[in-house]
């Protein structure tokens, strides 16, 4: 019982993670790229 309550709660969890980590990860690369262009010039 417990058992399987963690292992949704798991599974719920990696999911939030993965949600919010993919759009820091597009933001972190668009200022990452941008202060690379800035450094260029």
């Amino acid at each position: 019982m417990f058992r399987a309550i963690a292992d949704v709660l798991r599974q719920i969890g990696g999911a939030v993670a993965t949600v919010v980590t993919l759009p820091l990860r597009a933001l972190a690369r668009l200022f990452g790229g941008a202060s690379d262009s800035a450094r260029r010039a």
